[in-house]
């Protein structure tokens, strides 16, 4: 399994930070009353040693006793006030994040719901879900903790050194003899975190690739006794993501002691110069007010600069995380382009005139292919495998788009139908069905409200499944377990009859629909499709050549190339690779 990698991102990345405040916009009342909150708390904290110095050098010094009570009940005052700001300033920067996040991710759905299947061939799904979910919950963070916390512990710095500057530059200049040691011990802890949590990220979202995919594929690794194997594999991806996580908090615990000290020994320095400055205060001017007044700033001081660090970090992985997010959402190359053509009704006539295909650029896997079906009419499709035989459904449901030649329904460009419009007219029956964990009706109107409980009866009466499903404890409210594991698989094979019959499609698509059920299963509903076909355009693939034997034409496939057409006597007497693979079969047979 690829392993993902992704390079830090840049703070400064104002491109990114651009697009991540543009999803702020319709909450920008609300973020306006946290930018104004923010100046506000970045004022009251740093008045409130000004009133200390005021009362010790004033009131305390003369001896004012109702002085100094009304000072402290105005400090108390202020700090309540601080207080309740403080929790409208968290809770709105908390909520905000919320919100914005919901839509983020209601946002990144909807596009990946309108992705071609040729990204989800390249991307592998756990990625995808780490960017879903866990990227998109870090970005909560970045609002909560980052953007608005970090504009504050900057303000509150400025603030601070303004209100230090105007009580005593002397001792301001003092206070900052340490911080160039605070600066470059901050720097190298910013730099090293921010390596490790990336580490950190990518180390999740390798994780989640792998137990995504090995829980999904585990009766895989178990039938060939592999979980030995697999399990070495995850506890060396476990180790890396250990490793990285151990990393960070070995960084977090030297930074934050280190930080202790610089600020200890700020606060001694300031304590040395200011005791002298007190001793000789008629030459000086330094009071006890203005010590303590400074004490109280130096670590004011210090705090938000350790806290910068940290919420740097925060911010840096916001970055990196709305970094990927964006460019999935910007990724255009994958989206399906939507026509906009609804007719009242579809006939169903098919065309396909000089269609070439490849998944990879240079590996055509479709060459050169042209048909008509006329509405109503049956072709069946055959060949071996990867003959190209699915590739010609993938197309004409617009899965993926052809490079040269065209695809026509009703003698339309199936590229100017509304997507949603063709789809619904075309009902697809794949050997494969995939199932939902929900109801019966759920997995058969995967939500549509205007498919009634009748309307699911009766298309169940149609294929031969009412029996099977008047049998099930709730019926249409039965649970499937995850893809359908208590059914058996010609059960699956009969509930997808009954998705593709309940929406009345124009065009039938049959791939290999009956190759997974048994002889008897197959008979049963062998019937049910002969009525499902007519008045309808169906186009068969089959391996068991014995079901398409009445198709008006058989096509023959051979490395994406039309070798063969036909009705199935016209190619008996041909003698070539229909007549070839017919004997093959009917040898298995007896």
């Amino acid at each position: 399994m690829e392993k993902e990698k992704v390079s830090s991102g840049n703070i400064i990345d104002f491109k990114v930070l651009k697009r991540l405040i543009s999803f702020v916009r319709p909450y920008k009342g609300r973020f306006y009353v946290i930018i104004v909150l923010t100046v506000v708390l970045g004022i009251l904290t740093a008045v409130r040693p000004i009133l200390i110095l005021r009362t010790l050098d004033d009131d305390v010094a003369k001896g004012d006793y109702w002085s100094m009570v009304n000072m402290m009940l105005l400090v108390f005052g202020l700090l309540v006030i601080q207080s309740v700001f403080q929790y409208i300033h968290t809770y709105l920067s908390g909520r905000i994040g919320q919100f914005v996040i919901r839509d983020i991710r209601i946002k990144l759905y909807s596009h990946l719901v309108n992705l071609r299947l040729a990204f989800f061939d390249k991307t592998p799904i756990g990625r995808l879900v780490t960017r879903t979910i866990s990227d998109v919950e870090t970005l909560a963070d970045v609002f909560s903790e980052g953007l608005a916390a970090m504009a504050g512990d900057l303000l509150q710095i400025v603030f601070i050194l303004l209100f230090m500057f105007i009580v005593d530059w002397r001792m301001a200049l003092i206070s900052l003899c340490t911080f160039p040691l605070m600066l470059l011990a901050t720097y190298v802890f910013k730099e090293k975190i921010k390596v490790a949590f990336n580490d950190v990220r990518n180390a999740v979202a390798n994780l989640n690739s792998f137990v995504q995919e090995h829980i999904t594929g585990m009766n895989i690794v178990q039938i060939f006794g592999s979980e030995k194997r697999e399990f070495e594999k995850f506890k060396e991806i476990n180790k890396e993501h250990l490793h990285s996580n151990l990393r960070s908090v070995l960084y977090y615990s030297v930074y934050f002691p280190v930080a202790e000290i610089i600020a200890a020994m700020g606060i001694g320095l300031l304590v040395w110069y200011g005791a002298q400055g007190v001793i000789h205060q008629e030459q000086t001017g330094i009071t006890i007010g203005t010590l303590t007044a400074f004490i109280m700033y130096i670590q004011m001081f210090f705090r938000p600069i350790r806290m910068i660090a940290d919420r740097y970090n925060t911010l840096q992985m916001g970055i990196v995380s709305s970094s990927r997010i964006i460019n999935l959402l910007d990724n255009r190359e994958f989206v399906i382009s939507n026509g906009t053509r609804v007719v009242p009704s579809l006939r169903g006539d098919v065309t396909l005139e000089h269609v070439w295909f490849s998944y990879k650029e240079g590996e055509p896997v479709l060459r050169d292919i042209s048909f008509k079906i006329g509405a109503g009419q049956t072709i069946a499709l055959v060949g071996a495998t990867g003959a190209g035989k699915s590739s010609v459904i993938s197309l004409l449901n617009r899965f993926y788009d052809i490079q040269r030649g065209s695809i026509k329904i009703d003698g339309i460009d199936i590229q100017e139908y509304d997507i949603n419009y063709l789809r619904q007219h075309i009902g697809v029956v794949l050997q494969d069905v995939f199932l939902f964990s929900d109801s019966i009706r759920s997995n058969i109107t995967l939500g549509n409200p205007n498919i009634t409980d009748e309307m699911i009866l009766q298309a169940a009466d149609e294929v031969g499944a009412l029996r099977f499903i008047e049998r099930l404890p709730g019926k249409l409210d039965y649970q499937v377990m995850e893809r359908g594991a208590t059914l058996s698989v010609g059960q699956r094979q009969l509930l997808s009859f009954i998705r593709a019959m309940v929406y009345h499609p124009k065009i039938l698509i049959l791939d290999e629909a009956t190759s997974s059920v048994d002889t008897e299963t197959e008979s049963m509903i062998q019937e049910a499709i002969t009525r499902m076909m007519k008045g309808r355009t169906s186009i068969v693939i089959a391996h068991r050549l014995s079901t398409i034997q009445k198709a008006d034409t058989i096509l023959v496939l051979d490395k994406g190339e039309i070798k063969e057409s036909g009705r199935h006597e016209e190619l008996l007497t041909q003698e070539g690779l229909y007549a070839q693979l017919y004997r093959m079969q009917y040898k298995e047979a007896v």
